[in-house]
């Protein structure tokens, strides 16, 4: 019965020790604040980009990403994103979807204009630029030069 009591003690240390570890994670990544106003940008393709994902000016997150949907007319991605509410977005503002290098989380780069005019809750970002193709330019350059397509005489 002495045994039955200790395996209980450390389950219950175990336990309590996970649940604070999931709180510390909670409150310190921001996951559940969206707090700020709502944006979308269209996108021809969006890679890697998942629901969460940073946006960033400068490399500082100003933003979370928050829906993404298939426009049926288009066909293009439409990401919704919050960007916080201190800061003020010029209309020719431009968003890129882009990485932190080969393996890094895909994020949404925002690059601010220069005009005095700013986008309010639920506009829209019109200049985008969607993710480059790494693995296509690779294979363009690998296969450019295929010498089967060369005549040598």
């Amino acid at each position: 019965m002495g045994g039955n009591l200790v395996e209980s003690m450390i389950g219950a240390v175990v336990l309590a020790v996970a649940g604070a570890f999931l709180y510390i994670a909670y409150t310190t990544t921001n996951v559940g604040s969206a707090s700020g106003y709502e944006l979308q940008a269209r996108f021809d393709r969006v890679g890697g980009l998942s629901l969460g994902a940073d946006v960033r000016i400068s490399g500082i997150k100003i933003g979370t990403v928050t829906g993404q949907r298939l426009d049926p007319q288009s066909y293009q991605a439409v990401v919704r994103f919050t960007v916080d509410k201190s800061l003020e977005i010029s209309t020719d503002s431009f968003a890129k979807i882009t990485s932190d290098g080969l393996l890094g989380d895909t994020y949404v780069e925002l690059q601010p204009g220069g005009l005095d005019e700013y986008l309010s809750d639920g506009e829209e970002v019109y200049d985008t630029q969607g993710p480059i193709d790494l693995f296509g330019l690779i294979s363009k350059a690998v296969y450019s030069g295929d010498p089967a397509s060369s005549s040598e005489e």
